[in-house]
């Protein structure tokens, strides 16, 4: 073969690439108007997933779907059949189930360092698989019912107890 066989190949085989992602991304659109939207797992910029309206564009957080306000332009984040009997009609990828079997929050809430579940289930445990607290985070045993083994660092040396050993106030 010669330099330029080669490289013939390689635009073939790019051409044939180029076809078959339009094939794939062709066959992913909805087929038809009125048909339930297509909800596809999508992992945003800061890794969290969401829903991808249909513009294939714009990508709401789990927590804002079926929140009574429209932020996809078509307003298929608020559709019936998808808001229809939360949490079963919603994607699973988009609920977080607690460790109590009739809760459950938007998954972009687990290991947002709040406790949303009531019992730090979307906080802490193998549930959740949460990450160690990052830098804007402290680690401590909490004492508000608010957070659950991280405080956020503003709260530290601000006169109040966060920490059951204190650590808020004198380590932080």
């Amino acid at each position: 073969c010669t330099r330029r066989h080669l490289c013939i190949s390689a635009v073939a085989l790019l051409v044939l690439a180029a076809a078959l992602a339009s094939g794939v991304a062709l066959a992913l659109l909805p087929r038809a108007p009125g048909c339930i939207p297509r909800v596809v797992i999508f992992f945003a910029p800061n890794n969290r997933t969401g829903f991808l309206c249909d513009d294939r564009v714009t990508c709401v957080p789990a927590s804002w779907v079926c929140d009574r306000v429209s932020n996809c332009r078509n307003g298929e984040d608020e559709q019936e059949q998808l808001c229809g009997d939360l949490p079963h009609s919603l994607p699973g990828y988009l609920v977080f189930h607690c460790s109590n079997p009739k809760s459950w929050v938007y998954a972009d809430q687990r290991c947002n360092g709040m406790n949303d579940c009531g019992d730090c289930s979307d906080e802490t445990g193998s549930l959740a698989a949460c990450p160690p607290c990052g830098w804007e985070w402290w680690s401590c045993s909490t004492v508000h019912f608010e957070f659950c083994s991280c405080i956020p660092r503003r709260l530290c040396r601000d006169g109040i107890q966060h920490c059951l050993g204190w650590s808020d106030e004198f380590v932080c």
